[in-house]
């Protein structure tokens, strides 16, 4: 048998890919993130699976459901919510089940951050504005941060952020990051992205903490940066008429008369 970790998506059920649909559609166990994974993904569950929500379960529990499937030679669908290569708590299961001597697969899922980008309708890496996104987070009950990754840290190099769970401490981010972006470079909230409630809220700096209500909580994504509302950058070479790359050398352009 196999655990098959796979990536649910940020929360819409079709935002799953079809490497994951057809793997969760050939298991007779499912354990799911229940307070994170829409139950319509349930349903591409074979007739007469085990279907587990791990959500009030803790880890020794979840290993134990994953050591009796593997007995019983029966493959495992391990739904997490976005994309499993941050903050999933894939690595610690990981360590659990290779110990066990038993097989794993990852398959990648729709990150919160690009459903979020999709929902601004927003590149995120922009010419001469910026081309690095960070994704980070601040310090929370779950997980405390290093010491060097820091908002500070991160906003000297002034790349496009995307600031998971930290929605509890707004006000703290703005404050950190105002120095380094001024109090009107442009912000936006997206709580629950690309769910049937999600919500988009878009400011600067200097206005973003005003416009959330205590009812925006958890899963709601920060994001700033110069992109976000931008309009005056420059364009990239990938599709200048002059640019030479692999599909379009300059001379060949040439020998048929389109230089």
């Amino acid at each position: 048998m196999t655990v098959h970790f796979i990536g649910a998506g940020p929360g819409a059920a079709d935002l799953i890919t079809l490497r994951g649909r057809d793997l969760i559609a050939s298991c007779p166990v499912c354990l799911y993130a229940g307070s994170l994974v829409p139950e319509e993904l349930l349903s591409h569950c074979p007739e007469g699976a085990r279907i587990i929500n791990t959500a009030p379960m803790d880890l020794d529990s979840i290993i134990a459901e994953i050591q009796k499937a593997h007995e019983a030679g029966q493959d495992v669908a391990r739904l997490h919510s976005g994309d499993l290569s941050v903050w999933s708590a894939m690595g610690e299961q990981l360590r659990r089940i290779r110990a066990l001597d038993i097989p794993v697969s990852v398959t990648p899922g729709v990150p919160s951050f690009a459903a979020a980008a999709a929902t601004l309708q927003t590149e995120l890496t922009l010419p001469e504005l910026a081309q690095s996104v960070v994704l980070t987070r601040t310090s929370g009950r779950a997980s405390s941060m290093p010491p060097a990754e820091t908002l500070a840290n991160f906003a000297k190099t002034g790349a496009t952020l995307a600031i998971h769970l930290s929605i509890q401490v707004l006000p703290k981010v703005v404050e950190e990051l105002t120095p380094y972006y001024g109090a009107d470079c442009a912000c936006a909230v997206v709580y629950r992205a690309s769910w049937p409630e999600e919500r988009v809220f878009r400011a600067t700096l200097g206005t973003i903490a005003d416009m959330i209500g205590p009812d925006v909580e958890r899963t709601a994504l920060i994001m700033v940066g110069k992109t976000l509302n931008a309009h005056d950058f420059g364009e990239s070479s990938l599709y200048d008429k002059d640019y030479e790359r692999r599909y379009r050398p300059l001379t060949a352009r040439a020998e048929i008369g389109h230089d």
